[in-house]
């Protein structure tokens, strides 16, 4: 069967490592179709062969004497349209109409290699058909992050002095930039522990989705729950790794007082952690989906982007693009509510008490919450996605899946 790391559905044991191979019943892929060869005495191909075809003109009438085409056979080459070979070539209707097989489709995407339009509709399409046990989840972690986020914005940076920056003393400065690196520091770490519970559920609802399989939010936790440290310790790994490639390449130049060398450093810097940033970013659904650990989960992504990197850069930066025009399009109401409504309009703006005022801070966090709750199912199921894609190409999942949601014999007698 698959040499692979097989696909784990929730709750399952862990994977015994990281091993290659292809399917048995489903040809290479070699990047393009190559028209099968007959060989002698397989049993999958017709001992009679449909007589040579003759050439007419497109449209033309044949002539009336023109005996009627003999019967194909009910194998090999007179296979009936529609059915497929190893099940991935079909002969839909007559000789030169060669084409992919209709894949099937348990859940929310088709079993085969996925583009660009499917991967986004399957994020989507989860979304809509599962949303008894997405939106909970996401709703209460965006909930419970922008409460936080708001009460520290309101006490950590209502001491600030209001004065404007040229009339601020040094010390002033100081304090100032102190507290606004600190409210940062608290909201994005928070951030990432909610990010860290949903993407780990999120992960366990899309794998039974892509099944067909409904999850409940119970469910989810319980599958979710043993490799939440695992992931937590993963996220630290990678956020880790950034800062300390930033203090090898950047603060030198800081330390030294050369502008020039500390920029070069951040130019160095900045490519680097998004190659980095690709290179890993399977990481998370191979670490829960496969039930392994840190290194091999980082081992798994750094092998699945291989070859792919341009496609998954480009598909995550929209993705990611798609998420910055949802969150603007819904939280600048809110903002714009909470600053006229009830925060002092333009006023507040320039003395800069807006940013420790409740009514900005409160309508502010609404249309985040909203924003998030959309925003996080969409990105964490594009992730999952690209894993299960990346899988399907290079280690044939499709088969697996197929297996896994019930239906027999997919790929080798023209599921």
């Amino acid at each position: 069967m698959n040499d692979s790391p097989g696909w784990a559905t929730p709750g399952s044991s862990p994977s015994d490592g990281d091993r290659q191979g292809t399917p048995a019943g489903r040809p290479a892929d070699d990047g393009g179709a190559q028209q099968p060869e007959q060989p002698s005495g397989d049993p999958k191909w017709s001992a009679e062969q449909p007589p040579p075809g003759q050439w007419s003109s497109p449209g033309a009438t044949p002539p009336a004497d023109t005996p009627p085409p003999a019967a194909q056979p009910a194998a090999g080459w007179g296979q009936q349209p529609g059915t497929s070979y190893g099940g991935q070539y079909s002969y839909p209707g007559g000789p030169g109409q060669w084409g992919r097989a209709a894949a099937a489709k348990p859940g929310v995407i088709p079993l085969r290699p996925l583009g660009l339009g499917e991967i986004l509709d399957g994020s989507v399409a989860t979304m809509r058909t599962h949303w008894r046990s997405v939106v909970p989840i996401t709703l209460v972690v965006a909930t419970v992050i922008q409460v936080i986020s708001v009460l520290v914005q309101k006490f950590m940076l209502s001491d600030l002095p209001l004065s404007s920056t040229e009339d601020m003393t040094a010390e002033e400065a100081i304090d100032s930039l102190g507290s606004t690196l600190a409210v940062s520091v608290v909201n994005q770490f928070i951030q990432v522990l909610g990010t860290i519970v949903v993407t780990a559920m999120l992960t366990m609802i899309f794998s039974r989705a892509i099944l067909g399989q409904h999850s409940s939010v119970s469910e989810a936790w319980r599958d979710a729950r043993p490799q939440l440290l695992r992931l937590a310790g993963l996220t630290l790994l990678l956020a880790l790794g950034i800062v300390l490639l930033g203090a090898v390449l950047v603060l030198p130049g800081a330390l030294a007082g050369s502008v020039g060398l500390a920029v070069v450093g951040f130019v160095a810097w900045l490519p680097l952690i998004i190659w980095l940033g690709i290179k890993f970013s399977l990481a998370s659904p191979a670490l829960m989906l496969e039930k392994s650990t840190v290194i091999k989960a980082f081992a798994r992504s750094s092998k699945l982007v291989g070859g792919s990197w341009w496609r998954i850069f480009g598909i995550t930066v929209l993705t990611s693009l798609i998420a910055v025009m949802v969150a603007l399009m819904v939280v600048a109401p809110f903002q714009m509510i909470g600053l006229f409504a009830f925060g002092g309009g333009i006023d507040s703006l320039e003395d800069g008490s807006a940013q420790s005022a409740w009514g900005p801070l409160i309508f502010s966090g609404i249309g985040l919450i909203i924003a998030q709750t959309i925003i996080m199912p969409i990105q964490s199921g594009v992730t999952v996605l690209l894993y299960v894609d990346q899988r399907i190409r290079r280690e044939g999942l499709d088969l697996e899946l197929a297996r896994a949601a019930g239906i027999e014999n997919y790929g080798t007698t023209g599921g």
